[in-house]
């Protein structure tokens, strides 16, 4: 059987690699949204499929059957895209979603449901770490009064969209001491994140704890109702039970 990995986590590469170790063939696919993409255990595949009819046959026609989704826990329309193609061919589908993050003593988190949200709590003025990706930057428009940084992995091919602040150009992990340094050096007064749980990215939230800055998080979408594990390790029992050899 060959399985397909839906990638782009640090999750994804982990499993990959315990795939490629136990010598279950397997395809990884990633969407393309960084330039430079880390190598991966498997054969790799860059790009998006142009929708469901394309994904289905791309499923199809590479012999897949079984599809573990371990993109990101904010890919809003990847996973239910890929819940309802694999149920329509009948291929096993896992959805392979770390745990959210959960406040601790010390920290100063208030919950949000969207983006827009943000401008009810930050003041004109105020600085503003976005640390959510630069595809939902848009979003944040609201926040065109308050000097607002937004970190990206790759060189901003556009211009920066708010008259105050900037892009912050990085390549993860980054230490917990480095994110104080930086938002000690851009005067933050707001950390914006995703709840997108994980130890290797924690960091941030634990820098914004040592320096008693207010947090908001950005919940979870839902996701559609299909098989669920939150460990590598059950991912790879999961793929076994599907028939690859042991």
């Amino acid at each position: 059987m060959t399985v397909l990995v839906l990638a782009g986590t640090s999750d994804a590469r982990r499993l990959t690699a315990a795939l490629a170790g136990r010598g279950i063939a397997a395809i990884a696919s990633l969407a393309g949204a960084v330039r430079q993409p880390g190598p991966l255990a498997v054969p790799t595949r860059v790009g998006g499929f142009g929708g469901a009819g394309p994904f289905a046959d791309y499923l199809r026609e590479a012999g897949i059957r079984a599809v573990v989704d371990a993109t990101h826990p904010f890919a809003a329309a990847i996973t239910p895209r890929t819940v309802a193609v694999c149920r329509d061919l009948a291929i096993p589908c896992l959805r392979l979603e770390r745990p959210p993050w959960v406040p601790g003593p010390g920290d100063n988190w208030t919950e949000i449901r969207e983006e827009a949200e943000a401008l009810h709590f930050i003041r004109p003025g105020q600085t503003v770490f976005l640390a959510t990706g630069r595809q939902t930057l848009g979003r944040f428009a609201g926040l065109a009064d308050m000097q607002v940084y937004c970190r990206q992995i790759d060189p901003p091919d556009t211009p920066f969209p708010f008259a105050q602040g900037g892009f912050v150009i990085g390549r993860p992990p980054f230490p917990v001491a480095e994110e104080e340094a930086l938002f000690r050096r851009l005067g933050v007064d707001w950390l914006v994140v995703k709840n997108a749980g994980g130890g290797e990215s924690r960091t941030k939230l634990d820098a914004a704890r040592a320096l008693g800055l207010p947090v908001l998080m950005l919940r979870r979408p839902e996701p559609p109702a299909c098989a669920k594990v939150e460990t590598v390790e059950a991912a790879l029992h999961w793929v076994l039970s599907q028939g690859a050899p042991a």
